[in-house]
Protein backbone atom coordinates (compact mmCIF):
# COMPACT_ATOMS: atom_id res chain seq x y z
CA UNK A 1 0.00 0.00 0.00
CA UNK A 2 2.83 2.35 0.89
CA UNK A 3 4.45 1.78 -2.53
CA UNK A 4 1.16 2.47 -4.31
CA UNK A 5 0.79 5.78 -2.49
CA UNK A 6 4.38 6.75 -3.30
CA UNK A 7 3.82 5.87 -6.96
CA UNK A 8 0.63 7.99 -7.10
CA UNK A 9 2.39 10.91 -5.39
CA UNK A 10 5.32 10.65 -7.81
CA UNK A 11 3.00 10.52 -10.84
CA UNK A 12 1.00 13.55 -9.67
CA UNK A 13 4.19 15.50 -9.01
CA UNK A 14 5.54 14.78 -12.49
CA UNK A 15 2.26 15.67 -14.21
CA UNK A 16 1.99 18.98 -12.33
CA UNK A 17 5.44 20.14 -13.32
CA UNK A 18 5.24 23.08 -15.73
CA UNK A 19 6.56 22.61 -19.22
CA UNK A 20 9.71 24.47 -20.20
CA UNK A 21 9.97 26.24 -23.56
CA UNK A 22 12.89 28.09 -25.16
CA UNK A 23 12.82 31.88 -24.80
CA UNK A 24 12.32 32.18 -28.56
CA UNK A 25 9.00 30.34 -28.57
CA UNK A 26 6.56 32.13 -30.87
CA UNK A 27 3.40 30.14 -30.21
CA UNK A 28 0.82 30.26 -27.44
CA UNK A 29 2.31 29.47 -24.04
CA UNK A 30 0.17 27.45 -21.62
CA UNK A 31 -0.43 28.66 -18.09
CA UNK A 32 2.36 28.00 -15.60
CA UNK A 33 4.84 27.14 -18.36
CA UNK A 34 8.39 28.49 -18.22
CA UNK A 35 10.07 30.40 -21.06
CA UNK A 36 13.67 29.64 -20.24
CA UNK A 37 16.80 31.21 -21.70
CA UNK A 38 17.93 27.79 -22.88
CA UNK A 39 20.37 29.29 -25.40
CA UNK A 40 21.94 31.49 -22.71
CA UNK A 41 21.42 34.68 -24.75
CA UNK A 42 20.46 37.16 -22.04
CA UNK A 43 23.78 37.22 -20.10
CA UNK A 44 25.45 38.97 -23.07
CA UNK A 45 23.22 41.99 -22.36
CA UNK A 46 23.97 42.08 -18.64
CA UNK A 47 26.21 44.79 -17.26
CA UNK A 48 26.75 48.52 -17.66
CA UNK A 49 26.18 50.26 -20.99
CA UNK A 50 26.99 53.90 -21.77
CA UNK A 51 25.96 56.36 -24.45
CA UNK A 52 25.67 60.09 -25.13
CA UNK A 53 22.93 62.16 -26.73
CA UNK A 54 21.88 65.83 -26.61
CA UNK A 55 24.79 66.72 -24.29
CA UNK A 56 23.68 64.02 -21.84
CA UNK A 57 25.28 60.76 -20.81
CA UNK A 58 23.22 57.71 -19.97
CA UNK A 59 24.32 54.64 -18.06
CA UNK A 60 22.02 51.64 -18.39
CA UNK A 61 22.43 48.65 -16.13
CA UNK A 62 20.92 45.42 -17.47
CA UNK A 63 20.34 42.41 -15.25
CA UNK A 64 18.91 38.99 -16.03
CA UNK A 65 16.04 37.74 -13.89
CA UNK A 66 15.32 34.01 -13.88
CA UNK A 67 11.83 32.51 -13.82
CA UNK A 68 9.82 35.68 -13.22
CA UNK A 69 6.06 35.06 -13.09
CA UNK A 70 3.93 37.24 -15.36
CA UNK A 71 0.52 37.70 -13.72
CA UNK A 72 -1.14 38.83 -16.95
CA UNK A 73 0.18 36.05 -19.16
CA UNK A 74 0.17 33.49 -16.34
CA UNK A 75 3.54 31.92 -17.06
CA UNK A 76 7.16 32.22 -15.97
CA UNK A 77 10.02 33.53 -18.06
CA UNK A 78 13.62 34.63 -17.96
CA UNK A 79 13.95 38.32 -18.79
CA UNK A 80 16.07 41.43 -18.55
CA UNK A 81 15.40 44.39 -16.29
CA UNK A 82 17.18 47.72 -16.56
CA UNK A 83 17.90 50.70 -14.39
CA UNK A 84 19.44 53.93 -15.66
CA UNK A 85 21.18 57.13 -14.67
CA UNK A 86 21.31 60.24 -16.86
CA UNK A 87 23.86 63.03 -16.37
CA UNK A 88 24.01 66.45 -18.00
CA UNK A 89 27.21 67.79 -19.57
CA UNK A 90 28.35 69.12 -16.15
CA UNK A 91 27.90 65.75 -14.45
CA UNK A 92 24.69 66.71 -12.66
CA UNK A 93 22.24 63.85 -12.20
CA UNK A 94 19.04 64.39 -14.20
CA UNK A 95 17.47 60.96 -13.64
CA UNK A 96 18.57 58.09 -11.46
CA UNK A 97 16.60 54.95 -10.64
CA UNK A 98 19.61 52.71 -10.00
CA UNK A 99 18.65 52.22 -6.34
CA UNK A 100 15.28 50.61 -7.12
CA UNK A 101 14.71 46.97 -6.24
CA UNK A 102 14.38 44.44 -9.05
CA UNK A 103 10.58 44.28 -8.72
CA UNK A 104 10.32 48.09 -9.05
CA UNK A 105 12.56 48.42 -12.14
CA UNK A 106 11.03 50.82 -14.67
CA UNK A 107 12.33 48.83 -17.66
CA UNK A 108 11.70 45.13 -18.04
CA UNK A 109 12.00 42.63 -20.82
CA UNK A 110 9.45 41.19 -23.10
CA UNK A 111 10.95 38.77 -25.57
CA UNK A 112 12.87 38.40 -28.79
CA UNK A 113 10.97 39.47 -31.88
CA UNK A 114 10.67 36.80 -34.54
CA UNK A 115 10.87 39.23 -37.46
CA UNK A 116 14.08 41.16 -36.76
CA UNK A 117 15.68 39.35 -33.80
CA UNK A 118 15.53 42.42 -31.54
CA UNK A 119 14.85 42.04 -27.84
CA UNK A 120 11.85 44.09 -26.73
CA UNK A 121 11.45 45.82 -23.39
CA UNK A 122 8.71 47.90 -21.78
CA UNK A 123 9.30 51.19 -19.97
CA UNK A 124 6.80 52.60 -17.47
CA UNK A 125 7.80 55.45 -15.19
CA UNK A 126 5.26 56.30 -12.48
CA UNK A 127 7.50 59.20 -11.34
CA UNK A 128 7.02 60.91 -14.72
CA UNK A 129 3.21 60.75 -14.88
CA UNK A 130 3.31 57.11 -15.99
CA UNK A 131 5.38 57.85 -19.07
CA UNK A 132 5.60 54.67 -21.06
CA UNK A 133 7.02 53.21 -24.21
CA UNK A 134 8.62 50.30 -25.99
CA UNK A 135 12.34 49.72 -26.31
CA UNK A 136 14.07 47.48 -28.84
CA UNK A 137 17.70 46.48 -28.49
CA UNK A 138 20.09 44.36 -30.52
CA UNK A 139 23.82 43.97 -30.92
CA UNK A 140 25.52 45.76 -33.79
CA UNK A 141 28.78 43.81 -33.71
CA UNK A 142 29.89 40.20 -33.30
CA UNK A 143 31.80 40.99 -30.09
CA UNK A 144 28.52 42.15 -28.48
CA UNK A 145 30.03 45.38 -27.16
CA UNK A 146 27.77 47.77 -29.12
CA UNK A 147 24.05 47.84 -28.56
CA UNK A 148 21.54 49.54 -30.83
CA UNK A 149 18.75 51.11 -28.73
CA UNK A 150 15.44 52.41 -30.07
CA UNK A 151 12.80 53.87 -27.76
CA UNK A 152 9.24 54.53 -28.89
CA UNK A 153 7.32 56.84 -26.56
CA UNK A 154 3.66 55.80 -26.28
CA UNK A 155 2.14 57.77 -23.38
CA UNK A 156 0.38 60.79 -24.81
CA UNK A 157 -2.12 61.59 -22.07
CA UNK A 158 -1.10 64.17 -19.47
CA UNK A 159 -3.74 64.92 -16.87
CA UNK A 160 -3.95 68.03 -14.69
CA UNK A 161 -2.67 66.10 -11.65
CA UNK A 162 0.67 65.58 -13.41
CA UNK A 163 3.34 68.01 -12.15
CA UNK A 164 4.48 68.44 -15.77
CA UNK A 165 0.99 69.33 -17.02
CA UNK A 166 1.95 72.82 -18.18
CA UNK A 167 5.61 72.23 -19.00
CA UNK A 168 5.63 68.85 -20.72
CA UNK A 169 7.17 65.64 -19.45
CA UNK A 170 10.98 65.55 -19.59
CA UNK A 171 12.45 62.79 -21.76
CA UNK A 172 14.73 60.62 -19.61
CA UNK A 173 15.59 58.16 -22.40
CA UNK A 174 17.11 58.68 -25.84
CA UNK A 175 14.95 57.75 -28.79
CA UNK A 176 17.87 56.24 -30.65
CA UNK A 177 21.43 55.62 -29.51
CA UNK A 178 24.34 53.20 -29.78
CA UNK A 179 25.41 52.05 -26.33
CA UNK A 180 28.89 50.76 -25.53
CA UNK A 181 29.50 48.04 -22.96
CA UNK A 182 31.63 49.27 -20.06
Amino acid sequence: MKNVLLFILFTVTISCTAQTYPLRTFTDIPENAYLKDTNNELPAYEGTWKGTWDNKTIFIYFKKINKKYNENLKYYKDLLIARFKVLDSNGNILFDNTNLTDDKAKIWGGKFKKVDDKYSLIYIDPDLCSTSGSIYINFTDSTKTKLDWKYFYTNEIITSDCPYYNTGIPQPLPKEIILTKQ
